[in-house]
């Protein structure tokens, strides 16, 4: 008895609400609802490292800059973020791990050595490490002219890099064209992702690290250092030649020089002599005797003084006595 008298109460209170209010306040709620929705659907920041590629039913119809905007709400306008001013990365052979104070930890895996292990063009196996670092120049095409940006990307840059370091010898690849394969392998990637109109640039191709694999490194070691050797000799053998070739044509020169010299005084002498002939014949012709007997005292002169001291005896008489040293001046005839 005491129920049936709560449940006719309850009757009677539900009898008393007026079932219009009801539904007007229901209506409010979801208007309130549908208004909230539509100002919270109504605007959108964009990050200052980037831009957003607004678009109408799917459409694009703008792209906005860093800051705040508004748009149509309830889902009729969608905005898609793209960090056009940030630097983005794609690494080969190894990965960044972490980032402890100022130095980063790379880590290595099996995985990861299958994309940086490759055949040089002379049959040899070295491992490559790279980074290849780009930026969006244009949001639209990044978003919507290929499939997978990153995996296309990731693998342009893996066969370029493949094909050049198959065109080079290993022992290039490991020491003088490090950068000349880097620069190449940046030009041909940024030829592809052009072709497929991708919105890409790329900023650098660093190759971080090329190494022969581990196995086989000991012995790379030992050719390495029979190089280095090499070399060194060829250097000093090179230091040798350069100081000895200019020292042997400079006394090439000099002995040059003597006997140019040696020929000038023969020549000229033989001249004077000549000379000196036909003067005295001209003179012989106009006096004969004349000049004879000057010749012939001229020679006297020259020969004398050479024979050194002469002496003139008396057969049975004594030898002379030196009283005077009368020619301790002339030294020829003192020799």
């Amino acid at each position: 008895m005491r129920h049936s008298g709560e449940r006719s109460q309850f009757d009677e209170w539900l009898a008393d609400i007026d079932v219009s209010r009801v539904m007007w306040i229901i209506l409010f709620v979801i208007l309130g609802l549908i208004i909230a929705w539509g100002i919270f659907t109504s605007y959108y920041t964009v990050q200052p490292e980037g831009q957003a590629v607004v678009k109408r039913f799917g459409k694009v119809i703008a792209i906005k800059d860093p800051g705040l905007h508004f748009k149509l709400p309830f889902g009729i306008d969608e905005q898609e973020f793209v960090p056009t001013a940030r630097v983005l990365k794609q690494e080969f052979g190894f990965r960044t791990a972490a980032q402890e104070g100022t130095s980063a930890v790379y880590r290595k895996s099996e995985e990861h050595r299958d994309e940086s292990l490759m055949l040089t063009g002379d049959l040899k196996v070295v491992d490559v490490e790279w980074v290849v670092q780009y930026r969006v120049d244009d949001p639209d095409k990044y978003l919507h002219r290929v499939e997978q940006v990153d995996k296309t990307i990731r693998d342009i840059s893996e066969a370029v890099m493949r094909r050049i370091v198959g065109n080079n010898l290993g022992s290039d690849v490991l020491t003088i064209k490090r950068v000349e394969i880097a620069l190449n392998a940046k030009e041909e990637i940024q030829h592809l992702l052009d072709s497929f109109d991708m919105g890409v640039r790329i900023g650098t191709v660093e190759l971080q690290d090329v190494n022969p694999p581990d196995s086989v490194k000991p012995a790379f070691n030992e050719v390495n250092q029979a190089e280095q050797e090499k070399e060194q000799l060829i250097n000093e053998a090179e230091k040798k030649q350069n100081q000895q070739i200019p020292a042997a044509r400079g006394k090439a020169k000099q002995v040059v020089a003597t006997a140019e010299g040696y020929r000038a005084e023969r020549v000229n002498g033989a001249l004077g002599e000549t000379s000196r002939f036909k003067a005295i014949l001209k003179e012989y012709k106009v006096a004969p005797e004349v000049t004879r007997r000057r010749m012939y005292l001229e020679t006297l002169d020259k020969v004398l003084p050479s024979l050194g001291k002469i002496y003139i005896i008396e057969p049975g008489g004594q030898s002379p006595i030196p009283l005077l040293n009368l020619d301790k001046n002339n030294p020829v005839q003192n020799r």
